[in-house]
């Protein structure tokens, strides 16, 4: 962990001593455009070409970021045909841009990009120009025949990360819920962790991943300080923890504030400088085409020497229209002056439709306790209704605002919300139009908070419903109805702890938002 993260921790840390819902819909998307290769080669073998080597040429055109090969042959299960792959650049086996990889076999689908490349394969600059499939053949019988294909890929660097579909199927395609952490660090950046020895070394992403695991997490994103250096490591980590979903994404980190963009590999010049680059919004413009998501992270910090850059001071300010989530959990900090709820809310005031998020901002995965100036994987976690669990799926329902924030990191709380005006339904993120005088009822499912009570905001201020809002029961609904007024509202839900601590954050439904 950074100097820098250790002594905002001790701060904080002081601080801190003293019924059913409507079905979540898709957010609109960037529609796939990689779903059908852009090149098939077709060809066959005999027993002729057994212990032989054949190149299949292909072209890759200017501006291409990343290429994708699904490769398929016959013959493998019946006549014990056997085909390895590999990959070689306009250099071939003799410059600098040649040889790429070779799978001995053991892989049909690989990719290769400037961030990352499948294992058995190197990433780096895709130079245009004639490339080569590297087939080898140790064994085709003397009268056997085999037919194969290769489909291939050409993505743009600024493709969303989740193309071609072919590299990203969901890990399970069901709509639900879904509980993972949006903030976290590791070697690629300054998270740090014991070694062997106990030496203070690097900690390595494994560790990381690991630990979310252990959490129960379905998804994480690897968020390091300005580099996406850790994407290779993911592509290697992605395929046997297939049960927890890696999401690229980086810290944008200046010295005027950081944020979290997750979905893109493409390079970002982080710079704002004034100079080099002139401002966040100038920042947000350059990152909008990218498909990703930007979240302004911690904006309530200290910055100086307590805290160096953490703080949100951006001047100008950002337009708040290009940022799609604000961090309003971060750590431990839930219920404390560091909460970015205020700053969050503020916002929704000024009529943005910003989903709140939580992350952990973890720099030492084999923290398992909250302790001073170091949070724990998975507290708190970021809990999104998506139709499915995938890249494209949990980002398209954080845009959406279909998000509640578990400070505690749970395996389990959930906060459900829905309004309903005539035949008209909305859940947490959804709009919904209520005339003057119309009768709006409002239905929040509470499980696994027993013992705590619910907490309803219209507008920011405190909202007494007419009914019980204690909750004494593992399983809970309650139900009141709102009349509207016809003017534009937003109306939000938190559990909080006897205490007064929250444990649940729901994002808001709004009311006659248009």
């Amino acid at each position: 962990m950074s100097a820098r993260h250790r002594r905002f921790g001790l701060l904080l840390a002081g601080l801190l001593l003293a019924g059913a819902v409507p079905p979540y819909a898709m957010a609109d998307a960037p529609q796939a455009v990689h779903e059908r290769p852009d090149l098939v080669l077709r060809g066959s073998l005999d027993g002729s070409d057994n212990h032989s080597y054949r190149e299949l040429p292909f072209s890759v055109p200017a501006g291409t970021g990343r290429i994708t090969v699904k490769f398929d042959y016959s013959g493998h299960d019946t006549d014990h045909t056997t085909i390895d792959l590999g990959l070689l650049g306009p250099d071939g086996f003799h410059g600098q841009d040649g040889f790429r990889g070779w799978t001995g076999g053991s892989k049909r689908l690989f990719t290769v990009a400037t961030s990352d490349a499948t294992p058995s394969f190197l990433p780096g600059p895709i130079r245009p120009g004639r490339w080569r499939l590297l087939l080898g053949i140790p064994n085709i019988r003397k009268d056997s025949h085999a037919t194969y294909t290769a489909e291939i890929w050409f993505n743009r660097p600024d493709d969303p990360a989740w193309e071609p579909a072919v590299l990203n199927p969901p890990l399970r395609d069901q709509p639900g819920w879904y509980r993972g952490d949006l903030h976290m660090h590791d070697a690629h950046s300054d998270g740090s962790c014991p070694s062997q020895s106990g030496k203070r070394v690097p900690c390595p992403l494994f560790l990381t991943v690991q630990a979310a695991v252990k959490r129960g997490l379905d998804f994480i994103a690897i968020t390091d300080h300005n580099t996406t250096s850790q994407l290779d490591a993911m592509r290697e980590l992605q395929p046997y923890y297939d049960r927890l979903l890696l999401i690229p994404g980086r810290e944008l980190t200046t010295f005027t504030g950081h944020a979290g963009l997750l979905g893109t590999a493409a390079p970002v010049d982080f710079r704002v400088d004034g100079k080099h680059v002139k401002g966040w919004t100038a920042l947000a413009k350059q990152v909008a085409p990218l498909h990703g998501l930007l979240s302004i992270n911690h904006p309530i910090r200290p910055s100086g020497e307590v805290c160096m850059g953490c703080g949100w001071t951006a001047q100008p300010p950002i337009d708040m229209a290009r940022v799609q989530a604000i961090e309003i959990v971060n750590g431990i900090d839930a219920g404390t002056p560091f909460s970015g709820v205020p700053f969050w809310e503020q916002q929704l005031a000024r009529g943005y439709r910003i989903t709140g998020i939580g992350g952990s901002d973890n720099h030492n995965a084999t923290q398992d306790t909250v302790g001073l100036g170091s949070n724990p994987v998975g507290h708190p976690i970021t809990v999104v209704h998506a139709q499915a669990l995938s890249m494209r799926a949990i980002l398209d329902g954080v845009r959406a605002g279909h998000v509640f924030v578990d400070t505690e990191g749970s395996r389990d709380r959930l906060l459900e919300m829905s309004a309903q005006s005539g035949d008209r339904h909305a859940a947490m993120g959804d709009a919904i139009d209520a005339a003057a005088g119309a009768s709006v009822h409002v239905d929040i499912h509470v499980a696994h908070a027993a013992g705590a009570k619910l907490v309803v905001f219209l507008d920011g201020k405190p909202y007494v419903p007419s009914v019980d809002t204690a909750l004494g029961s593992a399983d809970q609904h309650v139900g009141f109805d709102w009349r509207s007024d016809g003017r534009r509202h937003w109306l939000r839900a938190e559990v909080r702890s006897a205490a007064g601590v929250p444990l649940l954050i729901g994002n808001p439904i709004y009311v006659n938002a248009d």
